[in-house]
């Protein structure tokens, strides 16, 4: 007997007909006779439908009110799936994000995970109850509802799955694995048997949708196994033992599966990216953490930075990029700061993408920034940023690319299936 945490995404939930489809998954999962916890996402673009509602109340909302709103989605699928079940004869119960509890801290629409009470949840699932989670959601310690950002049912997954100490964690999504790019702009992608967590980890950070950044992030910290498949296959399907998903495994497990190790892992878009150039920024010590700092304070990523060559009235130009859907807060902060930053101009710019490229053989491995260069300058593809680590390379390029590019530079890494 296996403890398995099963996930099911937002198009794995999209209607009553997929959901009873999920509920045949879970039941033949728990018919082997394993302790079985599954967490949902809410359907496919209820999210959105209620993140615009907040938006249309307020363009600057208050994250806290954002977070009843949006978690409602997630409460609703969780609901339905467990009536569902108990249909088909399943002994299940839904356990809200509340109900466990799922401790977080209070960076509401951002929320980190820091203990998930699992006592009552262990001795219902220890009954062969099979348990049905909200993902995305948890509690403050002063009882405010708070949510973990975009995709942060696959970080509930694993962090159910590290606290109930499961075997493994089952992601189930649209596509039935992780390929070197995504197959819907690069026919000829090929599905990866295995993957490291650093990759994983990179890619996601990067714009590969296939699982949150931060849940692989958790993954790896708590040597959570990790499966990526698909839950549209037929109903003759094998059990996902015997799937051929793609498995999140460390370097040593890869090494040792004897998987022929590639210089390029994966190719990721992402366009959900905004940039923003303040020009005349004086020149001067500290006048870059006057820009930083509140948006730090706020909670807001920046990524790529640039500051450009001084002036000579001792000026400079400063370009970062954020993601879009931070961009009205963004440039609300840095208004209100402007005295004290000093700068000019403040020009955003949402007409971007970032590309990259990702790969653990970057490390011993030199040439993979020249290639990538010279072959977006061959296509006349301008780069506006650039940014790098140890196994992975982006830039950003016009969002009218993207698609160019990456096609472009699968190529060039030698990804094409045969």
């Amino acid at each position: 007997m296996a403890r398995i945490v099963m996930k099911f995404g937002g198009t794995s939930m999209a209607g009553t007909e997929r959901i009873r489809r999920v509920a045949q998954l879970v039941k033949r999962q728990a018919e082997r006779g394993d302790e079985v916890a599954v967490v949902v996402s809410a359907m496919a673009g209820d999210t959105d439908r209620l993140v615009n509602f907040c938006r249309e109340a307020n363009a600057l909302y208050d994250p806290a009110e954002y977070d009843v709103v949006v978690a409602a989605g997630e409460q609703i699928t969780s609901g339905l799936l467990a009536i569902t079940l108990q249909a088909l004869g399943c002994n299940a119960r839904s356990w809200l994000g509340w109900q466990m509890p799922i401790h977080t801290d209070d960076a509401h629409a951002k929320a980190r995970i820091g203990s998930i009470d699992t006592d009552e949840l262990l001795a219902s699932m220890g009954t062969g109850c099979i348990a049905v989670i909200p993902g995305f959601q948890g509690l403050t310690d002063d009882n405010r509802v708070t949510t973990l950002g975009r995709g942060g049912s696959d970080t509930s997954a694993v962090a159910v799955a590290a606290a109930v100490k499961a075997d493994r964690c089952d992601i189930y999504t649209d596509v039935d694995g992780v390929y070197t790019t995504d197959p819907r702009i690069v026919a000829r992608a090929r599905k990866l048997k295995a993957v490291t967590y650093e990759e994983m980890l990179e890619l996601a950070s990067v714009g590969s949708k296939v699982l949150q950044t931060r849940s692989v992030g958790l993954a790896m910290k708590e040597g959570v196994r990790v499966q990526v498949l698909s839950s549209f296959i037929d109903e003759n399907a094998p059990d996902a033992d015997s799937i051929p998903g793609t498995m999140i495994v460390t370097d040593e497990e890869l090494e040792n599966a004897q998987v022929e190790r590639q210089l390029i892992t994966g190719i990721a878009a992402d366009k959900n990216e905004a940039k923003i150039t303040l020009t005349r920024v004086p020149d001067r010590p500290g006048a870059v953490a006057h820009i930083f700092a509140p948006l730090a304070d706020a909670n807001i990523n920046v990524d790529m930075i640039i500051q450009n060559v001084g002036r000579d009235k001792g000026e400079t130009d400063v370009t970062f990029t954020c993601p879009q859907a931070d961009l009205a807060r963004c440039t609300d902060i840095l208004e209100n700061q402007r005295d004290a930053i000093g700068y000019n101009r403040l020009i955003p710019d949402t007409k971007v993408a970032k590309i990259s490229v990702v790969g653990v053989g970057m490390k011993s491995h030199a040439g993979v920034a020249s290639t990538m260069f010279s072959s977006l300058a061959d296509r006349k593809i301008n780069i506006q940023a650039i940014s790098t680590s140890e196994i992975k390379v982006s830039v950003l390029i016009d969002e009218d690319e993207t698609e160019l590019a990456v096609r472009v530079l699968h190529t060039a890494y030698g990804l094409d299936a045969e």
